[in-house]
């Protein structure tokens, strides 16, 4: 017998329910929508699960026109039209300003956020919903292994995480792309293709051909997805344990001041809680963005060879912007001093000459 993939099927209006039913309370949802597969079948059937409800979340479609590329203007009035006949209101939110010469996609992301986060607070939404599927989820976690992500890296996406004070929501984690591209073709609908999908330049375009030899071993996208729940399910727990023991720290741990950690009871801690409970400090003080995993590691490293030499002179080190000191009594994690600026040199004196002008005359 012939070993035939089976044809992907649409996403039945029951299902649909059940993929936005915790958003039924929602007094209002933002749905990002780019116009590819993935955002349009989104718009579709949220329009349709909406429609069947008595007291319905009020729904706010957005594009962002990145001006990155020339097709952009037209795509987003083609999700216009879209959602004004499914009856949905529309907005299309434009990044303006400069754009960067590198890193031009996490700066889009940065940007994209920030636009749907203004975007919904406008319209009253509690939510930003988003399209991300299950094919997104792996591919997420193969970037994070490849790049040496720790636990919380692997757990990949989260179905609901905060943002800025409103909610992300993903409600398509465990649907393929796939039965997203059948449900369009269903109601008829087209779609744009971004073609930067495919540019070898970017990491998810380059992973995507490796996909297919890694089905081949049987590591296909629901495992991956299945191996980041997992995950995520462990990183909850240890997240919980860390809470745990830094609510039995030191009154200091909510002050602006010092954050004392007992070092012979830090010592004892298994080390990925030892990692936490040092990252959490850290962050508490931190004025230089976010904590580095690897620096983050090195430094654990450190305080415990500190802690455990009890050396006489207080081992110091800073980590974005937070100062470190540990001996064998105590850690302690506060805010680095300013850094001295070089002093300035006048034009006029610089080389150490005389100032110009002030020499003798020829």
């Amino acid at each position: 017998m012939r070993n035939e993939k089976k044809a992907a099927t649409a996403v039945s209006a029951t299902e649909a329910k059940n993929l936005f039913s915790d958003l039924e309370s929602s007094p209002g949802l933002l749905l990002a929508v780019s116009g590819g597969p993935d955002s349009t079948a989104l718009l579709f059937l949220a329009a349709q699960w909406a429609k069947s409800l008595k007291q319905k979340p009020k729904l706010v479609a957005a594009t962002i026109d990145h001006g990155l590329r020339k097709e952009s203007k037209r795509e987003a009035a083609d999700v216009a039209k879209l959602a004004g006949k499914l009856g949905v209101p529309h907005r299309i939110l434009n990044w303006t300003g400069k754009k960067p010469k590198s890193g031009i996609q996490q700066s889009a992301r940065q940007a994209r956020y920030g636009l749907l986060t203004e975007a919904a607070r406008r319209a009253g939404a509690a939510h930003i919903v988003t399209a991300h599927t299950l094919d997104d989820q792996a591919e997420t976690v193969l970037m994070r292994m490849a790049r040496g992500s720790g636990i919380g890296g692997l757990a990949g996406m989260a179905r609901r995480s905060r943002l800025d004070g409103l909610v992300l929501v993903r409600p398509f984690l465990d649907v393929p792309k796939a039965r997203l591209v059948a449900t369009l073709k269903a109601a008829r609908i087209s779609y744009a293709e971004d073609p930067s999908n495919l540019d070898p330049k970017y990491t998810r375009a380059r992973l995507r051909p490796l996909m297919a030899a890694l089905v081949g071993e049987g590591l296909d996208a629901r495992r991956l997805a299945v191996l980041a729940a997992r995950l995520r399910r462990a990183d909850a727990a240890l997240e919980a344990e860390t809470e745990r023991i830094m609510a039995s720290l030191p009154a200091k741990m909510a002050e602006q001041g010092a954050i004392t950690l007992p070092a012979a009871s830090f010592a004892k801690l298994p080390s990925e809680l030892a990692l936490r409970v040092l990252g959490r400090a850290v962050t508490k003080r931190a004025t230089e963005g976010p904590v580095e995993l690897g620096k983050l590691e090195a430094l654990l490293a450190a305080v415990l060879s500190a802690v455990q030499a009890r050396q006489n002179a207080p081992f110091r080190r800073t980590l974005a912007g937070a100062l470190v000191s540990a001996s064998g009594e105590k850690i302690s994690v506060e805010v680095a001093p300013a850094r001295k600026k070089p002093p300035t040199v006048s034009p006029l004196t610089k080389g150490g000459g005389k100032p110009a002008g002030r020499g003798k005359t020829r």
